[in-house]
């Protein structure tokens, strides 16, 4: 008993003795942007002194709370945090953890006033208060019109550790956050395990169908951050990107390098899809007004350009929009020009435009506009880079650049099967060969499908043709659902690409044979079925046994660049398929080009 009331006493002399000292330690740890390697912002991570027994946060927040000292504690973090952050480029958001509780605290608003803020150089607008759930919210309604007060003012909020304790779809839903913090338990081994991609694809499309950007915590091995990178996750921070460190580092060179790589790897399985058209394509870099600035002076550049809309700023990050037809209607009122022309352009603004990401797809950005309010449906999109103004986009582009991207991709689609044709087929290849990476690429095609053609027709040759797209794409997306490319070279040739482990490239070939095997069936007749052949004539005009339609499915992964070219690996896997069609079945060889290239 006396042992454990000397540890108390003990403990609350350490913390006494670190808050009065103010000898906490802030670290910072870089967010990088998994588009191009940017750094979007710095997350602030305080620890104890080195020589304490408190060194440790988990241990030194558990001992403030103990000693009720919670409070002291979270606002000394986030005075150390905002004194280093002096000199940061307001275009680098601040990350401050803080626990729900503390929100409550009426001592939390005081702390974290603008004149606080200010005293450091930072906006509301570069902070992200990051909500740590240590202790479950138990009243959303209350905790909502707290955080209200704070996004009011202009700070941003992230919902941390999601994918593990108290952190899960109810608090995105309650809260509405800015940014989502997956928990490094669901990013650890994510590139082998298919469960996990799968939550955290349901979680990209989530933040692609709403403004809430999505941060993968915890990132260690190169593997895992090109899945994140090929499952579209916004941002990322770990050890493999930067640890930890008292200053604010910038992203190696290398990193970034490897970052780059990643997605063109990425992007080249995808290279037709309309995920890869970003939104930055389109900006008109439009003028942007202060918040404070008159409406009489907006109404003058209106008249002077041509544009539609300006963007209105606060400290370089947008807060409104100024329609030109929305402010002409309100100034051609009565009294209109004397009520609005003196008065600051904040009074006429749209507080809540349609805001996205410099990397938002086009196709989401207009099924989000196209969701808006029937009066603001073709309103301008303010487009944002490390959410700093970057530039605004017209609908009207949104509408023609959709259009033309409709057109233009039906013209490279295979007129059959409506799978990518020849044009993507050779972009594809050329990019895998020449970035590498697990890929395997394969060639699938039907056995004595002439024969087939030659007996039931052409019309049921489509037929057969259209099943096996069907198998293929159904099989390669089931077990491949975010690193693979399905393509229709033409007639009864396909091409397949799938990144995993070695082991699980034979897999998918039986997966497509099995339900080839049984499906083609229905297009024989009882006869045939009956016997397993057709009686029919060869190019010589003998009379044969030809075997029903079966399918050859050739494999070649591991150093592919080391083909050159797209044609000197077509030859290679045209042996392959040669050696393949000798079995009289359905049948499928994978090579690991490591081992034969001096075949090649």
């Amino acid at each position: 008993m006396e042992a454990a009331y000397l540890l108390k006493y003990e403990q609350k002399k350490e913390i006494e003795k670190i808050i009065i000292n103010k000898a906490v330690t802030s670290l910072f740890q870089p967010i990088v942007r998994l588009a191009d390697g940017e750094i979007i912002g710095y997350e602030s991570l305080s620890r104890g002194p080195e020589d304490s027994p408190l060194f440790s946060p988990v241990d030194l927040l558990r001992a403030a709370e103990e000693e009720n000292k919670l409070w002291e504690l979270e606002l000394l973090f986030r005075k150390k945090a905002l004194e280093k952050s002096v000199g940061l480029l307001q275009d680098k958001l601040l990350f401050i953890n803080v626990d729900p509780n503390i929100i409550k605290d009426p001592n939390f608003r005081k702390g974290f006033t603008r004149e606080t803020l200010s005293e450091y150089g930072r906006s509301p607008k570069s902070v992200v208060i990051e909500i740590t759930e240590r202790t479950a919210i138990q009243d959303y309604k209350q905790f909502k019109q707290i955080l209200k007060h704070y996004t009011d003012q202009g700070y941003m909020i992230a919902i941390d550790d999601v994918g593990s304790g108290y952190s899960g779809l109810n608090t995105i839903n309650e809260v509405r956050p800015h940014f989502i913090k997956m928990d490094m338990d669901l990013i650890r081994n994510i590139d082998r395990d298919q469960f996990k991609q799968s939550m955290v694809k349901a979680l990209v499309d989530i933040s692609n169908n709403t403004s809430i950007r999505l941060i993968a915590e915890g990132i260690e091995n190169p593997e895992e951050l090109k899945t994140l990178i090929r499952l579209g996750v916004t941002a990322g921070q770990g050890f493999l990107l930067q640890k930890p460190v008292p200053n604010f580092a910038i992203l190696q060179e290398e990193m970034k390098d490897l970052i780059n790589r990643y997605n063109k790897i990425a992007n080249n399985l995808k290279t037709y899809s309309k995920d890869y058209h970003y939104v930055l394509d389109l900006i008109k870099s439009e003028k942007s007004f202060n918040i404070g600035e008159e409406c009489a002076v907006i109404k003058e550049y209106f008249d002077s350009s041509s544009c539609s809309g300006v963007c209105v700023v606060e400290n370089g990050y947008p807060v409104g929009l100024v329609m030109r037809n929305k402010l002409d209607s309100q100034m051609a009122k009565q009294f209109g020009y004397s009520l609005y022309s003196k008065r600051p352009v904040s009074i006429a603004m749209d507080r809540n435009p349609l805001i996205v990401d410099y990397y938002t797809p086009v196709y989401q950005v207009a099924a989000r506009a196209m969701a808006r309010e029937e009066d603001s449906i073709y309103d301008d999109i303010i487009v944002t880079k490390g959410s700093r103004y970057a530039g605004i986009v017209p609908m009207k582009k949104i509408i023609e650049y959709t259009l033309n991207y409709e057109k233009n991709y039906a013209r490279e689609l295979n007129p059959l099967t409506s799978l990518p044709g020849n044009t993507i087929i050779n972009r594809v290849i050329k990019d895998t060969i020449s970035h590498g990476g697990r890929q395997c690429i394969y060639y699938l095609d039907l056995d004595n499908f002439k024969v087939f053609n030659d007996v039931y027709g052409f019309e049921n040759g489509d037929k057969v043709i259209k099943l096996t797209a069907e198998i293929l794409q159904n099989s390669v997306k089931t077990l491949f659902p975010y690193n693979s490319f399905v393509g229709h070279i033409g007639g009864d040739d396909f091409i397949f690409i799938v990144e995993s482990n070695p082991d699980h490239y034979p897999l998918i070939c039986q997966e497509i044979i099995a339900e080839f095997d049984k499906e083609v069936l229905h297009f024989f007749s009882e006869s045939h079925k009956k016997q397993g052949y057709i009686d029919a004539e060869d190019r010589m005009g003998n009379k044969q046994q030809f075997s029903l339609t079966s399918i050859s499915i050739v494999g070649v992964y591991g150093e592919l660049y080391k083909f050159n070219s797209p044609e000197i690996l077509a030859q290679y896997m045209t042996q392959l398929k040669k050696e393949a069609k000798k079995v009289p079945y359905s049948y499928y060889i994978i090579k690991n080009v490591d081992n034969v290239l001096g075949k090649v």
